[in-house]
């Protein structure tokens, strides 16, 4: 734990104590939650001591303002290009890996260029709180500031903890008469489950740089780095007793990504939409009409 950390606390309903551990600082995610009945302590993410805090790969950080990877950094926005900075390479052993710091965005795209813009432009940088209490936090992020993000507006995050679940709620709002495409979610990295209750409905192709193509078909079974359309709840299981089963969930998010290919970690990513958001399934934001959505993490 940082001394940056705020700490939400909570007992749960069988007497069990709920420790939440956020890193505004540190992309505004949640460090660690923990679960604990006096002789066990469970770490529901997975364990993260030497991962550097500009990385993507530990706690549950917000996407935003858009989830996933952007094409080559590009997207058309009222007949504009814009162009961002890289910050994410294709790699062939382990899907790539983080630019840090990223590339300047190119003036045209080489030819077989593994490069694209990830995640948004919040999850490496300081969140600022709003205000919070011993079960809620409230932080903000501007958009702009990183990548060659063009477009004003905030990046807000609510997190309030019940004895249950902890809720998410995550927007990006423009500012002025600024609009803008965006898409958001949330990119939490679990210990691996034992077990997996996962039921798509369907999921998307992806094309040989691994980005969705847009046609939708049957889901295999796993092992995935895919994106699907997903309205029910996913539950990891454990075998243990104390949190054998930890539920993610959410009432507006229809696209998830999950990516299982790890040994130790599994990603559950709720989303508004898929990778490449802003290409293949724009929502618009502006001002007075912001883009919120939502995620719970139960157990």
């Amino acid at each position: 734990m940082s001394n940056n950390d705020i700490v939400l606390k909570t007992t749960s309903q069988n007497g069990y104590a709920v420790t939440v551990e956020v890193a505004a600082p540190d992309g505004g995610r949640v460090r660690q939650i923990t679960i604990d009945d006096g002789q066990t302590s469970i770490a529901v993410f997975a364990a993260h001591e030497h991962t550097p805090a500009h990385s993507k790969g530990w706690g549950s950080f917000p996407m935003a303002p858009w989830a996933g990877r952007i094409r080559h950094g590009r997207f058309n926005h009222l007949h504009a290009d814009v162009r961002l900075d890289l910050n994410h390479i294709d790699g062939p052993s382990d899907n790539g890996g983080l630019i840090h710091p990223a590339d300047p965005a190119p003036a045209t795209i080489e030819a077989n260029d593994r490069r694209h813009a990830i995640h948004g432009t919040t999850f490496t940088r300081r969140w600022d709180v709003v205000s919070s209490t011993d079960i809620s936090v409230e932080m903000t992020c501007p958009l702009e500031g990183a990548l060659g993000w063009p477009f004003a507006g905030t990046a807000r995050q609510i997190l309030t903890l019940h004895p249950d679940h902890i809720g998410f709620e995550l927007s990006v709002e423009a500012e002025g008469n600024t609009t803008f495409p965006a898409s958001v979610g949330w990119h939490p990295w679990f210990v691996k489950p034992d077990r997996l209750d996962f039921s798509p409905t369907a999921m998307y192709v992806r094309d040989d740089i691994g980005l969705p193509t847009g046609e939708l078909i049957e889901p295999p079974p796993g092992r995935w780095d895919d994106c699907f359309i997903n309205e029910r709840p996913v539950v990891m299981h454990y075998d243990r007793l104390v949190a054998p089963a930890i539920t993610v969930a959410s009432e507006d998010c229809d696209h998830w990504v999950v990516y299982d290919m790890p040994d130790a970690t599994t990603c559950i990513e709720p989303q508004s939409g898929p990778p490449d958001a802003p290409t293949t399934r724009p929502e618009v934001v502006a001002s007075g009409r912001p883009l919120r959505h939502t995620m719970t993490i139960g157990w």
